[in-house]
C-alpha cells in the first residue's frame, strides 16, 4: 500500500500527465462495443486529477488541468457525433468538455476557502447538484453523466430505482474521494476509507440480490405484450429524398406483412421518421388512406415514428414565444415536428407524441424562439433541421383484447438519456416504455451502443420494460432490470417479435425523480456557506 501510494502521489504531482489520464480513464469507462467492459475504472478515474489539484492554488491552472481532463474524456466517448457533421461534433466536444468543469470550479472556491479535505467532501454533492442543473435546460447535452457509465454493469446499479442515475454518479464520486483520502491520509484514514468502500461494493450488490429474489416468484404473473419491432436498415441520408418516399413505405409493408402473418402481434413498431413525410396532411390522404387499409388487414395497432406538421389559422401563429414557420403564399404559419403516432385497426384519431427534447444544434437551435439570429448556427442533419419542440409527455392507450386499454409510453430517440422525462411518462401510467430511434447517422461506431446501454438505466430506475425500434440498430427487448431480452444484429434488415411485459407499479426513484439532485443542491449551498463562515473566521482570528 506505501509503494502504491508513493506512485499515485508522484504521478499526481505532474502537471498535465495526471489530467490526461483521467480524462483518458473517464473515456474508456463509458459504455462502447460489447466486448469492451472497462466501466469499472470510473470508480478510480478522478484520482489522479484529484491528487494534482492538491496543490494547485491559481485558479488559471486548475481550469488548465481541468479542462484537459474534461476534453479527453469528451474525445473518447463522444468522437463518433462527428460521423454525422464534423463541425456539430467539433462543437459537442468542446462545449460539452467546458461544462464538465463547473463542479471542480467550484470545489476550487470552496477548497480556497476550506481546506482541500473539505472540498473533497463537497465534491460528491457539487457533482450531482451541477449534472442535474445541467440537464434542466435546453443547451444540454446531458450525455456524459457520470452514472451513465455504469449502465451495463447490471448487478451494481439496481439501486437506481430507489435514487436514479444520479445516486450512481454521487457513488462514483464517493469512491474517488475515498481513494484520495486514502492515498493522503494516515494509515488509519487508508484503513476507514477501504473499509467504507467495501461497503460501497457490497451493499449494491445485496441490493441487487434481494430485488432479483424478491421478484423472481412473481416472473410467471406479469402481463405480455406481443410486439413485432421491424428494423428496415434504411440510409439515413437517402430516406429524406423525395423520390425514396414510396420504396421506403413499401419495404415497410412487405417486412411487416409477413411478420405479422407468421407472429400475430398486439402491437408493430416502426422505428423514428419512418414515414419520412407529412402523412397526415391532406396532401397525403391517399397514403393515409392505405397505412389505414393495412391495419385493417393486419388486425393490429402500429407505434411508429413520422413527420408531423400543424398549420395556423391565416394570421395566427402559436404564441408570442414559438411563432413557427410563415408560409406566405397563404399567410399563415406552420410548425413541423419529430413525431410518433400510434394508430390502431380501426379508423380512430392517431394518438400523437411530438418530441420535447431535441438534439441541440442539429435538430433544434436552443432558445431560437427568443433570439431568432441563432437559427443560423444549426449543424443539421438531412431531414432534420428546425423541428418545432413538442409540449406534452403523451401516454398513448393500445385496446389490447387481452388486457383491454394498455398504457404505454414512447420515447423518441436522444430523450432517452434524460431520466425526468422517462419518469413522467410512467406517473402518467405507462406499463412499459417503447423507444424509437434512428443510430444510423454513426455507421459502425460504438455511438449506438452507447445509446442503448443508457436506455437500460432508464428501465432499472421505473421498473419498465422497454421495445427499442431502431433504424439501423439496435433494435431489442429489455427488461425491468435493464437486461437485453431478445435482439436483432445492426445493419440488417429484420423484424423481431418478442413479448413486452406490462407494470403497473412505482418505484420509489419514479415518484421522486429530483430528491437525490434537489439534496445534493441544499447540501451544496449549505457546504458553501460553511465554507465561507470557515474563511471570514480564520480572517477574523489572524
Amino acid at each position: 500500500m506505501a509503494s502504491f501510494t508513493s506512485t499515485i502521489s508522484q504521478f499526481g504531482q505532474s502537471r498535465y500527465s495526471a489530467p490526461i489520464l483521467s480524462g483518458v480513464l473517464l473515456g474508456v469507462s463509458f459504455p462502447s462495443y460489447p466486448f469492451i467492459r472497462l466501466e469499472v475504472l470510473a470508480w478510480v478515474a478522478l484520482v489522479p486529477l484529484l491528487l494534482s489539484l492538491r496543490t494547485v492554488d491559481r485558479v488559471g491552472v486548475l481550469f488548465r488541468r481541468v479542462y484537459i481532463t474534461m476534453l479527453f474524456f469528451c474525445l473518447i466517448s463522444l468522437w463518433w457525433v462527428s460521423l454525422a457533421t464534423l463541425p456539430g461534433g467539433a462543437l459537442t466536444i468542446v462545449a460539452q468538455a467546458l461544462f464538465l468543469t463547473v463542479p471542480l470550479l467550484a470545489f476550487y472556491v470552496i477548497k480556497k476557502m476550506a481546506g482541500f479535505h473539505f472540498a473533497l467532501f463537497s465534491l460528491p454533492f457539487l457533482w450531482v447538484a451541477w449534472e442535474w442543473a445541467y440537464m434542466q435546460q435546453d443547451l444540454s447535452f446531458g450525455w456524459l453523466t457520470l452514472g451513465n457509465s455504469q449502465s451495463n454493469l447490471n448487478l451494481m446499479v439496481q439501486y437506481a430505482d430507489l435514487t436514479g442515475v444520479w445516486g450512481v454518479s454521487f457513488w462514483l464520486v464517493w469512491f474517488n474521494v475515498l481513494i484520495v483520502l486514502a492515498v493522503i491520509g494516515s494509515r488509519k484514514d487508508a484503513f476507514r476509507s477501504v473499509v467504507i468502500m467495501a461497503l460501497m461494493i457490497l451493499g449494491p450488490l445485496l441490493y441487487a440480490f434481494s430485488v432479483f429474489n424478491r421478484e423472481g416468484p412473481l416472473a410467471g404473473e406479469h402481463k405480455l405484450l406481443r410486439v413485432t419491432l421491424v428494423q428496415p436498415n434504411i440510409d439515413p441520408h437517402a430516406k429524406w429524398l423525395r423520390n425514396n418516399s414510396a420504396d421506403i413505405m413499401e419495404r415497410y409493408y412487405r417486412m411487416t406483412n409477413r411478420a405479422v402473418r407468421e407472429n400475430r402481434p398486439d402491437l408493430v413498431m416502426w422505428p423514428e421518421t419512418a414515414i419520412p413525410f407529412y402523412i397526415l396532411d391532406r396532401a397525403y390522404d391517399d397514403d393515409l388512406q392505405n397505412l389505414r387499409l393495412s391495419l385493417r388487414g393486419w388486425n393490429t395497432a402500429l407505434l411508429t415514428g413520422f413527420s408531423d406538421i400543424i398549420y395556423y389559422p391565416a394570421g395566427g401563429q402559436p404564441d408570442p414565444e414559438h411563432s413557427g414557420n410563415n408560409d406566405p403564399s397563404m399567410n399563415r404559419f406552420f410548425e413541423t415536428y419529430n413525431a410518433s403516432m400510434l394508430l390502431e385497426s380501426g379508423n380512430g384519431i392517431p394518438q400523437i407524441y411530438r418530441k420535447m427534447r431535441l438534439v441541440p444544434f442539429a435538430e433544434r437551435v436552443p432558445y431560437v424562439d427568443y433570439v431568432p439570429w441563432l437559427g443560423h448556427l444549426t449543424f443539421s442533419l438531412a431531414g432534420l433541421n428546425g423541428w418545432g419542440q413538442g409540449r406534452d409527455t403523451t401516454v398513448m392507450q393500445l385496446h389490447s383484447s387481452k388486457y383491454g386499454k394498455v398504457k404505454i409510453a414512447n420515447i423518441i430517440c436522444y430523450e432517452s438519456i434524460f431520466p425526468g422525462l422517462v419518469t413522467a411518462f410512467v406517473r402518467k401510467g405507462a406499463q412499459a416504455l417503447t423507444l424509437v430511434t434512428n443510430d444510423g447517422w454513426y455507421a459502425t461506431s460504438y455511438g449506438p451502443y452507447q445509446h442503448l446501454a443508457i436506455g437500460r438505466m432508464r428501465c432499472i430506475e421505473n421498473r419498465r420494460a422497454m421495445a427499442r425500434c431502431a433504424n439501423t440498430g439496435l433494435t431489442v427487448i429489455i427488461n425491468k432490470y435493464g437486461s437485453i431480452m431478445a435482439e436483432i444484429p445492426w445493419w440488417q434488415e429484420q423484424t423481431l417479435t418478442a413479448e413486452l411485459p406490462l407494470e403497473s407499479s412505482i418505484t420509489f426513484y419514479t415518484g421522486n425523480p429530483d430528491l437525490v439532485p434537489k439534496t445534493a443542491a441544499a447540501i451544496s449551498a449549505l457546504l458553501i456557506l460553511i465554507a465561507v463562515f470557515k474563511k471570514t473566521r480564520k480572517k477574523l482570528s489572524s
